[in-house]
């Protein structure tokens, strides 16, 4: 029996470190990691030892005997990475593992004192940074988040029902109450605090800030009613307490996804799922209602380009064909789209689709009974129409193009990062300009993360991205390059807390999780999100009976 690494898989390398065989590839040492949209294990190799399966931390590593239906398509999947490659020779000596030199890369020298570092955001890009300092170096450790709850993309980006992906944030939430960490939530830098005072009370500062706008279409009709960012509806049903309760009108039979990445899967997906299995996750509760109430049955994805260039990993649109209830269809308008799945090669993006009903769909009738996906390719938006709101979208595709009758319109084209308040910034990018992590022309100042790199990866992207940037501050350390902070870690808790009253530390973040854990049990559901802030500072102050519901 071999394992196989499936759906979930968040790419930190953390099952690479542990397999005592070196059957699990890419490695962070080998050009591909990084650039595979998961990790995979070699049948040939794996001695089923089940080390990567303890390790996992979104549990994501099986038994190929105990798959499920909807996961065995990983078993081949898994050894097809393996198939055309030389299969790495055995180390000489008794033991399976090739181990290289020890190497103690975040060491500082003994009698150095430990620094104070600032980590502003609480998302996977500024917890791997944290961890990195926290277990290698004798640092003490700020969390700042604008939001009074911590998270970030794990708690308002993973879809509701990716419960296993969401597992990540257990191993960051473990140093939230670390006796080196102190916790700041609800305070936001360039309004309660400036760039300057946060560096007066730090050795460094990392900026983990994410990249949370989206990109715009650039078509007539964008900003109609019912044309909104897919940013904001994957906010809205996961409960951000900045994206209003209503934001999101669902009282459509169609619904238009700008977009074939996996933002839109998710979206798709969300949309046409049965309330009762979203249910099961940590779904916001208006999000669940208005689904219910809802009358969306068909959402059409469109992708500009072909299907051997949609930018859905393999994994995502596996999921979707397993999805209960829902069927696929890909839109047979137009012959380069057919042509690119029968000639495509095994275990390709568009030979996922070979077995997907293929018809040249009808907009001018309303969408058939039961609940279904549509996969639009070579064919991109040209005007939002409506006057009051959406009620088509007209699109490429066909002698003159179509209209397609629609009463929402989610863009998923992408985001990009907003400037920080104090820190130079890429217009082109959306990035801020570093080296290695080091902002350019601030000493002591850093970025980690998408705001660093642009938005690109998944979770387990942002643990080499950070060991990237924490390494260069070190270094920094060590050459004598870090400004001296002016001031201690009590004269900063003074100044936050007479700034803003409302500050959540992580006692207050531990009351919070046993609210919405309360409001779980009392409705039957794992979790219920509390969605706006002062339900969120009245349950850090232990106010759950003042909490609505």
């Amino acid at each position: 029996m071999t394992y196989a690494i499936t759906q979930t898989c968040c790419g930190d390398a953390t099952c690479v470190s542990v397999c005592p065989v070196n059957c699990i590839h890419p490695t962070p040492e080998e050009p591909d990691f990084g650039r595979t949209e998961m990790l995979y294990i070699d049948p040939k190799s794996c001695i089923d030892c089940g080390a990567c399966a303890d390790a996992c931390p979104v549990e994501a590593v099986f038994p190929v005997d105990s798959l499920s239906p909807a996961q065995q398509e990983y078993a081949p999947l898994n050894a097809a990475y393996f198939a055309d490659r030389e299969p790495a020779q055995a180390p000489a000596g008794p033991n399976f593992h090739a181990w290289g030199e020890p190497s103690f890369e975040r060491s500082l020298p003994s009698d150095f004192a430990p620094l104070r570092v600032a980590v502003v955001g609480t998302g996977p890009a500024g917890m791997y940074a944290a961890e990195d300092l926290l277990l290698h170096t004798s640092a003490e450790v700020t969390l700042i988040d604008r939001l009074p709850v911590a998270g970030g993309l794990i708690r308002y980006g993973v879809a509701p029902d990716h419960l296993s992906t969401k597992k990540a944030g257990d191993t960051f939430a473990r140093f939230h109450r670390h006796p080196r960490v102190r916790m700041h939530l609800g305070v936001e830098v360039g309004r309660d605090i400036t760039p300057e005072e946060l560096s007066a009370h730090h050795d460094a500062v990392i900026y983990a800030v994410g990249a949370s706008a989206g990109r715009r279409l650039g078509i007539p009709g964008e900003d109609l009613p019912g044309s909104i960012c897919a940013t904001t509806f994957v906010s809205w049903y996961n409960a951000h307490p900045e994206v209003a309760p209503d934001a999101v009108d669902l009282s459509t039979e169609r619904v238009v996804v700008v977009g074939t990445g996996n933002v839109a899967l998710d979206a798709a997906r969300i949309l046409v799922s049965h309330p009762d299995a979203l249910a099961a996750g940590d779904i916001a509760g208006h999000a669940l209602d208005a689904l219910r109430a809802g009358s969306v049955r068909e959402v059409v994805l469109l992708g500009r380009r072909g299907p051997e260039d949609a930018a859905y990993t393999r994994s995502e649109l596996l999921a979707l064909k397993h999805l209960p209830g829902v069927e696929l269809v890909v839109d047979d308008h137009d012959p380069r789209t057919a042509a690119a799945i029968d000639g495509a090669e095994p275990g390709d993006r568009a030979a996922l689709l070979a077995d997907v009903t293929r018809e040249e769909v009808d907009w001018s009738r309303p969408p058939p009974a039961g609940r279904r996906i549509v996969f639009r390719f070579h064919s991109a938006p040209v005007e939002a129409l409506g006057d009051d709101g959406v009620r088509a979208v007209r699109v490429t595709g066909g002698d003159d193009g179509r209209e397609i009758p629609a009463g929402l319109l989610l863009r998923a084209v992408g985001q990009r990062g907003l400037p920080v308040t104090g820190l130079p910034f890429d217009e082109a990018t959306g990035t801020v300009p570093h080296e290695g992590g080091r902002v350019a022309g601030l000493p002591g100042t850093y970025v980690v993360g998408w705001i660093k790199r642009g938005p690109s990866g998944g979770i387990g992207a942002n643990r080499t991205c950070a060991a990237e940037t924490v390494g260069t501050l070190l270094d920094d350390a060590v050459g004598g390059t870090l400004p001296v902070p002016e001031q201690g870690a009590k004269a900063f808790q003074r100044l936050v807390r007479r700034r803003n009253r409302r500050v959540v530390d992580a006692r207050g973040l531990a009351e919070i999780e046993r609210a919405e854990l309360a409001l779980g049990r009392r409705d039957g559901r794992p979790r219920v999100k509390l969605a706006t802030l002062p339900e969120l500072v009245a349950a850090a102050r232990g106010g759950r009976r003042r909490i609505p519901g």
